[in-house]
């Protein structure tokens, strides 16, 4: 309990509230420049679009590299709240416990609220979505495996 709410606590000391909404508000302006570049984009004599290949490809890949930037983004602060968690409570061990019980959880039980409404996955500490490699991409949260060994690592070390 120690480590997960030190977790917490990191999340509130870094801002990170505030971090996600400026990530979430440049995801949806890259979104939108992106349709507007599509519908207003350059035209020829003849009023046609200049290269409306080009436009279409725009407003599909823009806002998913808009969305993979913002879930960079959110997994970079999760590790950075699990450094912050090692650092208040002075036990990296007690996250990387909390963080393995919970993906033994996890992975032994469906969670059917949290795949049927994917939007509230930001708000766990572990990611509850089902999905593959390629999907992590996408997550909003690092691999339980890798923040383990990172906490591990700072135990290890001393160096939080």
């Amino acid at each position: 309990m120690r480590g997960v709410m030190a977790h917490e606590l990191a999340h509130v000391k870094h801002r990170d509230i505030l971090i996600s909404t400026i990530s979430a508000t440049m995801a949806g302006a890259i979104s939108t420049l992106a349709n507007f570049a599509m519908f207003f984009g350059g035209r020829d004599e003849e009023g046609r679009p200049m290269n409306p290949i080009a436009g279409i490809l725009l407003a599909i890949l823009a806002p998913i590299a808009g969305a993979m930037i913002q879930m960079a983004i959110s997994r970079a602060r999760e590790f950075e709240a699990d450094r912050g968690s090692a650092q208040i409570s002075g036990d990296p061990q007690a996250l990387a416990s909390a963080l393995e019980k919970i993906h033994a959880y996890a992975t032994g039980t469906l969670f059917p609220a949290a795949e049927a409404h994917p939007a509230t996955a930001q708000m766990m500490i572990m990611n509850p979505l089902s999905g593959g490699s390629i999907a992590n991409l996408f997550s909003t949260r690092p691999a339980p495996e890798e923040r383990v060994a990172r906490l591990m690592e700072m135990a290890r070390t001393g160096r939080m």
